[in-house]
Order: structure tokens, then sequence, then C-alpha cells
């Protein structure tokens, strides 16, 4: 009878000085790794800020430079624009848009300005020399066909 009694009380022993030495290690090691995983989340957030205020800013220096042909050129008849940046070319005319009572054409790809002229239907040039206008600006002509 004393055999059983021993086996019991061994047992029973053994189970308690596990259980309370596994709890208090995981309370230890959990509580300093969150502390550590925080503070290395600022930091990365804060890199990050700066790059995306480069890439707007590249985004800036796209100004819009508009041209406007103040003439009637009658029903049926449109004026068209050849030049030199901005898109333009000199061999082949592009169609300006008829906006409240004058011919605009708009261009966000000019970056050292552009050099132009006006034409009737793709056809007749207008009279005098050629215009030109900085980036990011709006030329308005009256040009005479």
């Amino acid at each position: 009878m004393a055999t059983k009694k021993t086996t019991k009380k061994t047992a029973a022993k053994k189970a308690v000085k596990k259980v309370a030495t596994k709890k208090a290690a995981v309370k230890k090691t959990a509580a300093k790794k969150v502390a550590t995983k925080k503070v290395a989340a600022k930091k990365t957030a804060a890199k990050k800020a700066p790059a995306k205020k480069k890439a707007s800013a590249a985004k800036a220096p796209a100004p819009l430079t508009t041209i406007v042909a103040q003439t009637d050129v009658g029903f049926g008849n449109s004026i068209y624009i050849r030049g030199e940046g901005g898109g333009l070319s000199w061999e082949a005319g592009t169609l300006m848009d008829w906006v409240d009572g004058a011919w605009t054409w708009s261009t966000t790809a000019a970056v050292d300005g552009i050099t132009f002229k006006f034409i009737l239907n793709d056809e007749s040039w207008a009279e005098g020399e050629n215009s030109s206008v900085a980036a990011g600006s709006i030329s308005t002509s009256s040009p005479a066909f």
C-alpha cells in the first residue's frame, strides 16, 4: 500500500511544476517582442511619406498651354494649327476646337514653348509671321487669311 501513495504524490508534484514554469516564460517573452515591433513600424511609415511627395512633385511641371484664334471663318470652315513643340508638327495640321465663339487648342506637352501658325481648312496659311507662346501661357490672336 505504501507504494501506491508514493506514486500518486510524485505525479501530482511534477504536473504542477511544469505548468507554472511555462506560464511565466510565455508572459515575459511576449511583452518584449510586441514593444519592439511597434517601434519598427513607426520608423517605416515615416520613410514612406517623403517618397509620395516626390512622386507628386514630378507631376506638377505639366502646365496647360492654350492657343486661341478669334476670327470668323464662315460656316463649314475650320482652323487648323501647325508648328513646333507641344506635339505639333509643320507637316500635318491639328484641328482646333470651336469653343464659345473662338477656335482653341490646348496641351500639357509643351516644355520650352510653342511656335505655331494657323491654317484655314488645313490648306491656306494665315498672313504674317509665325507666332509663339511660352509653356503654361495663353496666346490669343486674330489671324487673317
